[in-house]
């Protein structure tokens, strides 16, 4: 099939049926997008903020339920000190600017990853996000945020012991339902569908509990330049997939 069919084929996929209801992206290429225009890695990296402002109101409007975005990994303290500082403005700016328009439209904002190394007023403007919008139901906007699915795992793990020492929980009780209700994403359904931009085709440490089953989506597009457009194409590309969870395929007529 020729790319321009293969488009088509996606094109003509109803989005109204068998929407995911959990989409979980992984934003890469802020400073490639930045490097192709000779322009400074911190001007990418607010390129890639508008990006998931106008994503987030295209997920919304097409009845997603639950978005996951990876914003900053566990890892990325490697990266040069003026870099991580960016993104750390980047973060408070994008609460501070868009937290209004999200609690209007009913979108509740939850931030996972460890808040430990992270700076007070930060802390302190999730606290106030997730405060404000813990009611709403139209879209659940998860922003993993220095975090990392082994240190997740690891932490989840732990607790659990703490439980068991107590005598709190039976070890012969521990269930792989026990090991997600203590992750940071309990109570969320695992996602159905996982982009990644940038060509990139790795999760790098992303939600790997999580992503037993989850469709992958790779793309070449950059973060910045990722629209609502594209994600439709992502999700008319995974209705076309069989999904069948470990059992055979049923036959078709």
């Amino acid at each position: 099939m020729s790319t321009s069919d293969q488009s088509a084929s996606l094109s003509e996929v109803d989005l109204a049926l068998e929407m995911p209801r959990h989409v979980a992206i992984i934003m890469d290429g802020n400073r490639r997008w930045a490097a192709k225009r000779l322009l400074p890695r911190q001007i990418g990296h607010r390129q890639g903020v508008e990006a998931v402002r106008v994503i987030t109101r295209a997920a919304g409007e097409m009845g997603i339920r639950y978005l996951t975005l990876y914003g900053f990994s566990s890892e990325n303290w490697k990266r040069p000190a003026d870099e991580v500082s960016d993104l750390m403005g980047l973060l408070r700016l994008f609460i501070r600017r868009d937290l209004a328009e999200l609690h209007q439209n009913g979108v509740q904002v939850r931030i996972i990853g460890e808040r430990e190394h992270l700076e007070a007023d930060i802390v302190a403007l999730i606290d106030e996000a997730e405060t404000l919008t813990r009611d709403n139901a139209n879209l659940k906007l998860m922003i993993a945020f220095n975090y990392g699915g082994q240190n997740e795992i690891t932490s989840a793990v732990r607790r659990i012991a703490r439980e068991v020492k107590a005598g709190r929980f039976d070890p012969d009780a521990i269930t792989p339902e026990t090991v997600a209700a203590h992750l940071d994403t309990a109570g969320v359904p695992d996602p159905d569908l996982i982009i990644r931009t940038s060509g990139e085709k790795r999760l790098s440490n992303f939600l790997i509990w999580q992503s037993a089953y989850a469709e992958l989506v790779f793309t070449d597009v950059l973060w910045p330049d990722f629209t609502p457009d594209r994600l439709k194409e992502a999700v008319a590309e995974f209705k076309l997939r069989d999904r069948r969870f470990g059992a055979v395929a049923a036959a078709k007529p």
